[in-house]
């Protein structure tokens, strides 16, 4: 017998992103975001929603533009506070004495310490209720040579990226191998 819950925002994994943009200054921001994820593969896109009080919000209408920097496990403290203030208020990057690194593709910064960023162009922007979801079109991944295996792919035990808990409000990091895609589950047999 499974609990019922009713209509939450409760689903596992969350990721806690960081979602960089300019203001209309040309001030770099960011802000922390857990409701995102990988939403199409060709073009490859990703989508994080925000809401439209959020400062954020205005700066990737404006620029239609921002980058996706995926904080370590080393970095959650940092990763924490920047979802908790408002950039039209604070400087971030002074605060957290974190490096903000112009976009290559995009007219966005990224953090220059996480070791994974994702810039994007502004695709689409629907609106879904209280949040806005925009769809970026992703225009280059950067990672560290770091967190690469030694084929070249990014590895996601060495990333080490942060995971958030709705509801419960935590974050945790990513656990044990279980297997590979599309491999593990061969050996089952339709009855």
């Amino acid at each position: 017998m499974k609990k019922s819950f009713g209509a939450k925002t409760l689903v596992f994994p969350t990721p806690a992103w960081v979602v960089g943009t300019y203001d209309r200054e040309g001030k770099p921001n960011a802000m922390t975001a857990a409701w995102g994820g990988i939403c199409c593969s060709s073009p490859p896109c990703l989508a994080v929603s925000l809401r439209k009080a959020t400062y954020t919000y205005g700066n990737i209408v404006e620029r239609r533009a921002f980058t996706i920097s995926v904080p370590s496990e080393s970095h959650a403290r940092e990763a924490d506070y920047i979802g908790t203030v408002s950039g039209r208020n604070v400087d971030k990057f002074v605060a957290t004495k974190l490096t903000p690194v112009p976009g290559s593709f995009v007219d966005a910064p990224y953090i220059g310490e996480f070791p994974l960023v994702i810039e994007c162009r502004l695709l689409h922007t629907i609106e879904i209720g209280l949040h806005t979801q925009f769809v970026g079109e992703i225009l280059d991944v950067k990672a560290e040579d770091s967190v690469c295996d030694e084929k070249g792919f990014v590895d996601i035990e060495k990333v080490k990226p942060i995971l958030f808990a709705p509801e419960i409000n935590t974050y945790h990091g990513v656990g044990r191998l279980l297997g590979r895609a599309f491999s593990i589950g061969k050996d089952i047999r339709a009855r």
